[in-house]
């Protein structure tokens, strides 16, 4: 589904990825996991086009993709979230998710007078397609309250619900736990689950809740100053040496940067 083949960006002096390679297989859940300032949010942004990498081949079904716009990105076929979630606040629920699916005839003023038919046609569909994916993300029940109302799990289950109505194939999650509480996180993951298992869908997410990791994922990879340093299952990535050596130097940096001992 995606292939990263050798991979450097780099910001000024600062090399944030190096030398990164990894694939992701259709239809599974692929970790992305590191400490702080590891390379996987920069990862992120050159997959969907934010970024433009330096050197290396990025490849979605096959096809090369790093040279594209975000949008044209998206429109091939890649979803993704971010660490903050944004919504229009005076908006609802419902109106967010239906403001996401694509090629919407109703957008060109013409088919309003041409295509009115299509066009309810087409709106009906939506609209039993976001109540669908609301009851998947827990979110039916607040499907006509303002996204200003929810609470930062919930603006996270919106996200993910405005994904899905993009129908994407490959959904990458930039933290989706973070921030959320024990119960909301326990919606995600069960959602998450059900998009691969049911729905077929290939998920590579960034996550630092190593029990979500451990119960979602079909395999880990693990960078640490921007390079890979580890892969697979997370019952292996669990013993590796190199990555508890990093995660252990990665907690002693934090400590001497907040002045503890």
């Amino acid at each position: 589904m995606l292939r990263v083949e050798n991979l450097y960006k780099s910001f000024g002096g600062i090399m944030a990825l190096c030398d990164v390679s990894f694939r992701v297989e259709p239809k599974t859940i692929t970790g992305l996991i590191g400490p702080n300032g590891s390379g996987k949010s920069t990862l992120f942004n050159v997959i969907s086009g934010f970024y433009k990498k330096d050197k290396g081949d990025i490849y979605f079904e096959g096809q090369k993709i790093e040279a594209l716009q975000p949008f044209s990105i998206a429109l091939m076929g890649i979803g993704r979230t971010f660490q903050i979630s944004e919504a229009p606040q005076k908006m609802t629920v419902m109106e967010n998710l239906l403001l996401a699916p694509k090629d919407q005839i109703g957008e060109k003023i013409v088919n309003v007078f041409l295509h009115p038919s299509k066009i309810r046609e087409q709106n009906e569909k939506d609209l039993q397609k976001a109540y669908e994916i609301l009851k998947l993300v827990q979110l039916h029940d607040l499907r006509n309250e303002y996204s200003g109302n929810l609470s930062g799990g919930q603006k996270k289950l919106l996200s993910l619900g405005r994904i899905l109505m993009f129908d994407p194939s490959l959904l990458l999650l930039d933290e989706p736990t973070a921030g959320v509480n024990p119960t909301l996180i326990k919606d995600l993951v069960i959602a998450i689950k059900k998009l691969r298992d049911e729905r077929e869908k290939t998920i590579l997410l960034v996550e630092h809740n190593m029990k979500v990791i451990s119960e979602i994922c079909d395999k880990v990879i693990v960078l640490n100053f921007g390079k890979k340093i580890a892969e697979g299952t997370p019952e292996e990535i669990q013993e590796n040496e190199a990555v508890l050596e990093a995660y252990l130097s990665g907690s002693a940096r934090q400590r001497g940067a907040n002045g503890n001992s």
